[in-house]
């Protein structure tokens, strides 16, 4: 048989830290970070970093395991987090994966191959030597010319994805978006996967108190001092919650003005998410309120019970 993996899925600040530590309490489990970002050394507060205490004695997987200063691709996290699932379950564990990075976590639990296309260095070299004389935003609309699709998804400052869109096509003459919609939806595994919604409007303020919290937990001083080791450039610097101060930092932008935008990208953020785990997974949705989070995370054990 198929390995069972849970996974908890939902848009952020909705309460999947939580829950997936009571799953793994309950059900003698134990947790990998679903959450791109939360490989990265030094980057707790804005990432939501589950603390020691929150984690109970649950062991934890991809969780500080980069510098700030180090790549990390899809290709990469599937292939550590199917290392750790296989690991957890040879122990007789319940392995469980949590967060909200949904491409990350499809690359982990699917037979997914993104990273077989080779890459082209001739025609890589090219392409970074045009975003150096064109620009990021020259290149975007080429790629959303070719591949509207992934051009929606990618950031105009994302270079790396940018550079790699335009060179799979450029290799291959099939779009980024072609080739994804082709991999397989076949999973060495038997996932679980259980989502957590909450009403827009409740989703939003939590997610601008969450902000606001964070900035009092010293948020501006962990993103400052990454900006002052020179980290501005690397992919570590561009997730919600860093990528919004440098212009702050730089004095093109005010705090105020760089508060907004975080809680706006961060509310963005989360009807993507949303709207990712709706189409791509097929998901056992929660409606949970601020107020009836344990009562429903009570019927959620107990409906795993009848699963596991």
């Amino acid at each position: 048989m198929k390995q069972k993996v849970i996974s908890i899925v939902g848009p952020t600040a909705v309460g999947k830290t939580k829950l997936s530590i009571d799953i793994a309490g309950r059900f003698n489990g134990e947790v990998i970070s679903g959450d791109s970002m939360q490989v990265y050394k030094g980057l707790d507060i804005g990432t939501a970093k589950v603390t020691e205490k929150e984690r109970d004695g649950i062991p934890h997987y991809m969780i500080d395991i980069k510098n700030p200063e180090e790549p990390f691709s899809v290709a990469d996290y599937q292939k550590l987090v199917q290392h750790y699932i296989d690991e957890i379950d040879s122990r007789g564990k319940l392995p469980i994966i949590a967060g909200g990075s949904g491409l990350y976590i499809q690359a982990a639990l699917y037979d997914y191959h993104f990273s077989n296309q080779r890459r082209n260095e001739n025609i890589t070299r090219q392409l970074e030597s045009e975003l150096a004389e064109h620009g990021s935003a020259v290149m975007h609309r080429r790629l959303k010319e070719i591949d509207p699709d992934q051009a929606a998804k990618t950031h105009p400052n994302n270079h790396r994805r940018l550079i790699r869109a335009l060179e799979v096509y450029e290799t291959t003459g099939v779009t980024m978006s072609e080739y994804q919609k082709n991999q397989s939806k076949n999973s060495p595994y038997q996932p679980i996967f259980i989502g957590l919604e909450m009403d827009r409007h409740l989703l939003y303020e939590r997610i601008n108190d969450r902000v606001d919290h964070m900035l009092e937990e010293g948020l501006l001083d962990e993103v400052k001092l990454l900006y002052e080791l020179g980290y501005e450039n690397h992919q570590s610097m561009r997730g919600i919650g860093y990528k919004e101060f440098i212009p702050y930092f730089k004095g093109e932008q005010s705090f105020d003005d760089t508060v907004n935008l975080l809680k706006r990208n961060s509310r963005r953020y989360a009807k993507r998410q949303y709207t990712w785990f709706k189409n791509k997974m097929d998901v056992k949705w929660y409606a949970v309120t601020p107020e009836s989070h344990e009562v429903i995370f009570r019927n959620i054990l107990t409906d795993l019970a009848g699963m596991l």
